[in-house]
């Protein structure tokens, strides 16, 4: 169940004994991306490695093991394509391509089975805890995510109040939790402006959660 803790924020706790190695909780993730590092050796569906990927005749970005994750990954990929060949030949770091997913996903209003426990505007926003070194940075990144989703994303004004770029950016945790949006920050006022020189891993991505 879910619980809060003052000054700590939202928790999951069972409700039973659990044996150590259990399987608590699976579903498939609200939103995740292959980083920079990766990308070419695993499959952006199944994030399985294959050295035969098939690649995105489009963006020439997305490799896929084949039509069939192609076809899966496609609602998620289709306005990220045309985002990621906008801008090419520069690549956006793996934290805005990832926020990019999560604001395309949030305008389609999905239903992800992830969201039983924690939907994205239960998230809370960590901005008072962040120095002002730190939100210089995100407000980078965030000007970055609006360059980079110009072509489907003309005017941000017009967007839904619960879509706020420099939001998303601050919704996480400093540290990895099993259940939580996961952020790590690191260099954060180096990266540049759609150049690909990502400093920061960002993800929300666990596939299934394991008492060890």
């Amino acid at each position: 169940e879910r619980f809060a803790s003052p000054g700590k924020g939202s928790g999951l706790r069972s409700r039973r004994r659990v044996r150590p190695g259990e399987l608590l909780y699976r579903a498939e993730p609200f939103a995740y991306v292959v980083t920079k590092e990766q990308l070419g050796g695993v499959c952006e569906r199944c994030l399985r490695r294959n050295e035969h990927l098939h690649r995105c005749s489009q963006c020439k970005v997305a490799k896929y093991c084949g039509k069939s994750c192609q076809k899966e990954a496609w609602l998620d990929h289709k306005q990220e394509c045309r985002c990621l060949k906008s801008v090419e030949p520069n690549f956006p770091p793996d934290s805005v391509r990832l926020a990019g997913r999560i604001v395309f996903k949030l305008l389609r209003q999905s239903v992800c089975l992830s969201e039983r426990l924690y939907s994205f505007s239960d998230l809370q926003s960590n901005t008072e805890q962040l120095s002002e070194e730190m939100k210089d940075g995100l407000r980078h990144l965030a000007q970055t995510l609006q360059l980079y989703l110009k072509m489907e994303i003309q005017d941000a004004s017009h967007l839904p109040p619960v879509i706020d770029f420099f939001q998303i950016f601050t919704k996480g945790e400093a540290s990895a939790s099993a259940h939580s949006f996961l952020v790590r920050l690191r260099d954060l006022l180096q990266v540049a402006v759609l150049q690909g020189g990502d400093r920061v891993w960002w993800g929300w991505l666990q596939r299934q959660v394991n008492i060890c």
